[in-house]
């Protein structure tokens, strides 16, 4: 196990649903689905999925393997086999994040789909505080955690603004922090005061997030048009498109490691700079709008290849 991850890991038992929520909650309790994709994530997947089978509330944990090596493929095996509760889907190879997380959430039972990544650990009490928050919200209602950095500070990207090409260029860029007049165009909230209780945002992380299955079926689940990254964007605009809400739950804490896949940090990022040019040209309400969108697709691709590169040259791995 990742030495930095394991002092702040939960390895107690989750504390007891009779401590979390009220009486009604417990009486039509839902049945809670966690669908991982998992794709070459390395040493921090099995304490991701010892902390998930540790919580008492998770009722199903579908595994959607894209592609493991052959060792982590017969850990998968081995813990598919001695818990009745997991769910092991291989043999499509890696179809993306979207499309293994679709196929996942077909192949659910549960009344609640819990997405989580395969290099985040679940803290006790996160699946109830994620159940709770969506207890008689009108449809479609989609939540996430907050996420946390190894050393309980909050990830960046946890939280966020309105994602626009504007918003995102300026955030980018640093000038909607540098300059005060745009400062309204900052996408990223983690630096805020976390709110006490459930707030509506924008957007939330795909690292951590949790929709009932009568609201991931509203919207048709994630575009699979995306291949790697910006699906969880582009799920909460349509969220909120169609009328819905997207909440932030502080007490629901997740920790994530992020960047433990073995694959090459330029082919993920050249995924992520496609998928955020698919986006922007996708939620383009006019002429003009679309114009810019497909003029600056080549400039997001190419930032975000060139970014692992600066990383690289910085001595920093993000």
């Amino acid at each position: 196990m990742n030495g930095i991850a394991a002092p702040i890991v939960a390895y107690e038992a989750a504390p007891t649903p009779d401590d979390l929520a009220p009486r009604e909650y417990l009486k039509t309790r839902p049945k809670v689905s966690v669908v991982m994709v998992v794709y070459r994530t390395g040493e921090a997947l099995e304490q991701s999925l010892t902390c998930v089978l540790a919580e008492s509330e998770v009722d199903e944990l579908i595994i959607v393997d894209n592609g493991s090596t052959f060792t982590e493929a017969a850990r998968l095996r081995g813990v598919a086999e001695r818990d009745s509760r997991v769910v092991l889907l291989t043999g499509h190879g890696n179809i993306g994040f979207a499309r293994g997380a679709n196929l996942g959430a077909r192949r659910a039972r549960g009344d609640i789909f819990l997405f989580l990544n395969p290099d985040a650990f679940l803290q006790p009490g996160c699946v109830a505080e994620l159940a709770r928050a969506l207890a008689g919200r009108p449809t479609p209602c989609i939540v996430g955690g907050r996420v946390l950095n190894v050393d309980r500070t909050e990830q960046r990207g946890a939280r966020r603004g309105e994602i626009t090409l504007i918003s995102a260029l300026m955030s980018l860029s640093h000038l909607a922090r540098r300059v005060p007049a745009f400062s309204r165009y900052e996408v990223h909230w983690e630096t805020d005061a976390a709110p006490e209780g459930v707030a509506a945002i924008p957007t939330i992380s795909g690292a951590c997030l949790a929709m009932r299955r009568q609201d991931f079926d509203a919207v048709q689940g994630f575009d699979e048009g995306y291949f790697l990254h910006v699906e969880d964007v582009d799920l909460c605009w349509r969220v909120r498109q169609a009328g819905g809400v997207v909440l932030f739950q502080p007490k629901a804490e997740v920790v994530h490691l992020g960047h433990t896949s073995h694959a090459s940090p330029i082919k993920v990022e050249f995924h992520k700079g496609v998928g955020l040019a698919r986006y922007f040209r996708k939620r383009a309400a006019s002429l003009s709008q679309v114009l810019l969108a497909w003029l600056m697709s080549p400039v997001i691709v190419c930032t975000a290849v060139v970014r692992p590169v600066m990383w690289r040259v910085r001595g920093r791995t993000s």
